[in-house]
Order: structure tokens, then sequence, then C-alpha cells
């Protein structure tokens, strides 16, 4: 059976506080579209860049909002690395405008590639966290 979206679980801010047991239940469960949408409202992505990110065409990207759709689980796996990023990168900034500005911003200890464009991956992501 389908969770709810609108449970309290569903309510939590991932994006703030995650527990590894939140966490975990979406990478295997998937997350609603709506779920995605209010956890990352704080993130400066357009929906190209997710769509980027996911390597999910625009298209089927839409598709999801219309549909309320679950992400499936190696998406949501990506969301909620994306998201944890985004809280380093926040806490080392200061801001999540400071913080994206670096990430498209071409790095000179990475080769001069910007951070943004290694982000699709979880290599790359470990690789920007790191830095």
């Amino acid at each position: 059976m389908e969770k709810d979206y609108d449970s309290a679980k569903d309510n939590k801010s991932v994006a703030e506080e995650p527990s590894i047991g939140y966490l975990i239940g979406f990478s295997q469960t998937g997350m609603p579209y709506r779920l995605f949408e209010s956890q990352t409202k704080s993130i400066p992505f357009t929906q190209g860049e997710w769509s980027d990110v996911l390597h999910l065409s625009e298209r089927t990207f839409q598709r999801y909002k219309k549909e309320n759709k679950r992400f499936e689980s190696i998406y949501t796996e990506k969301i909620l690395e994306i998201i944890l990023l985004f809280r380093r990168g926040r806490s080392v900034f200061g801001s999540t405008k400071a913080f994206y500005q670096w990430l498209i911003t071409p790095n000179v200890s990475m080769g001069d590639v910007k951070p943004y464009t290694i982000i699709d991956n979880t290599f790359g992501i470990k690789l920007v966290t790191d830095t």
C-alpha cells in the first residue's frame, strides 16, 4: 500500500533535520512530487537543472508534477543527496544563494569545472562535499 502524501511523516522537512531512517524510507519507496517540491523549494534549481542532475527529460519531469508521481528510488536517492549537499553548503557558505553561486562558478581546484556539472552522480556529489 502506498503512503499518503499528507501523512505527518511526509510533511517533515527533509532539508532541515533528516533522520537516517526517514531518508532510507524514502530512498526505498520513492518520493511523491509534491513532497519533492516542498522539500526543495529553498534550492534555486530550475526545472531544467533538476532534469539535468536527475537525468530525466523535462517532459517526464512535468509529468511527475502533473500526476504527483512518485520518483523511483534511484531518483529519490539523488534528490536526497542534493538536499543534504545544499544543507552542508548553507552551513559552509552561510546561505543557499552563496552556495549556489559557488556551484555555478568554475573551480580551480576541480580543474576549472563548475561544481554543478558533476553533481549528477554520487561520486560528484561526494567530491563537491569534500571540496
